[in-house]
């Protein structure tokens, strides 16, 4: 059984092809130490050079995921001088002088005793105590209004009288700067970076730091360390929320984060359609397999009101939040209503529960804040008392 599982995993890492070196990754030994227990999980180490396509490390981890009996997935980055160091694997250093590649490796079980010292562990998370609860709102894929439910569920807990900051984790599109209407480079003083201020709340984002057609072509490493400086480097001062908008899916940011400090909770966003819902999904389980506490669902453009009677038109289907919740055992944490005024506002830097808190959509947010306070005091103590 065994054995089949490691060659499943292997033909499937044979179908990845590295671009620089022109072959497969198993063949290239860019694949190191992959190893497998008997319940499904699997780890190794992927070497990639600084010229590499940090592409390659999804492509990996997609490629595992895959492969039939696989039940967990762990992908160790390192640079080949950082390997070499850990490993003392002069054999390596000296075929890659000779412009030549090593031949491909057995995969070990980790139930065996291992040929080689196991890979470092992973960083321990940071405690920053200053930060209050750190919310990570993430959703399983883009356009169901992630950061729209970020931006005012942080004004709301704002307005419960609450100190609150909202990062944008968002490097490869980030949308804070336009949605609350601030987009300068943040002053450093006493080599802190400080934050933005807008509607009562403390933002830093890397879109004010980058021009705006500028993309992020970033690897793994550098979106750990721009998080990391968001979290340590910011003079946040003293929060009861850091609210963190994340990008859409399950990559390296949000591993980045967990890994760079302890998240109280995530809150999960989606649509009702079931495409959207499958996504979510994911995202859930990415939370629970980090060890995240999921605060519950927030389903975006539940309905649209009619104008003239009042009544819900479920224009993407309906019920799709409610049977993920129930599917995971969290709560709906509210439905969000389609309104006009909320794209209005996101594009013209007032957020909807700023600037029309008596719309339907600002009470279903504001319901959202709520329930979301309600759930952190119930893990972690009550809320600081507002001022």
């Amino acid at each position: 059984m065994t054995d089949s599982l490691q060659q499943r995993i292997e033909t499937a890492l044979s179908q990845i092809h590295h671009p620089r070196l022109g072959t497969d990754v198993v063949r290239a030994d860019v694949v190191r130490d992959v190893a497998t227990t008997t319940d499904g999980k699997v780890r190794l180490t992927l070497v990639l050079a600084a010229e590499d396509d940090a592409t390659l490390v999804r492509d990996v981890r997609h490629a595992v995921e895959g492969v039939d009996g696989v039940t967990n997935v762990r992908v160790d980055v390192m640079d080949p001088a950082q390997y070499d160091a850990a490993r003392g694997d002069k054999r390596a250093a000296n075929l890659a002088a000779a412009g030549r590649s090593a031949p491909a490796r057995a995969l070990p079980v980790m139930d065996a005793a291992p040929s080689r010292p196991a890979t470092p562990a992973a960083p321990q998370p940071v405690n920053y105590p200053e930060l209050g609860k750190i919310i990570a709102v993430s959703s399983g894929k883009g356009g169901v209004g992630k950061s729209t439910v970020a931006v005012n569920l942080a004004l709301a807990l704002a307005q419960r009288g609450a100190r609150v900051g909202i990062m944008d984790a968002d490097v490869y599109g980030p949308n804070l700067p336009r949605m609350l209407g601030v987009d300068e480079p943040p002053p450093v003083r006493d080599q802190k970076i400080q934050p933005l201020e807008a509607h009562g709340l403390k933002i830093m984002s890397i879109g004010f730091m980058i021009e705006r057609d500028q993309p992020a072509i970033w690897r793994g490493p550098i979106v750990m360390k721009v998080i990391t400086q968001f979290l340590r480097d910011v003079a946040w001062g003293q929060l009861d929320y850091l609210i963190v908008d994340m990008p859409p899916g399950t990559g390296d940011a949000q591993l980045s984060l967990v890994q760079a400090t302890n998240v109280h909770g995530g809150v999960i966003v989606t649509t009702p359609q079931q495409v959207a819902v499958g996504d979510a999904l994911r995202g859930v389980k990415m939370f629970e397999r980090v060890g995240v506490p999921v605060l519950g669902i927030v389903e975006n453009m539940s309905y649209l009101e009619n104008p003239e009677t009042g009544k819900p038109i479920a224009v993407f289907g309906s019920g799709g939040g409610q049977r993920l919740a129930d599917e995971v055992g969290v709560p709906l944490l509210g439905q969000v209503p389609i309104d006009p005024r909320i794209v209005e506002g996101g594009d013209t830097g007032r957020p909807i529960v700023a600037a029309e808190p008596n719309a339907s959509a600002s009470r279903a947010l504001i319901a959202v804040a709520e329930r979301v306070a309600a759930r952190v005091a119930e893990r972690y103590g009550a809320e600081r008392a507002a001022r």
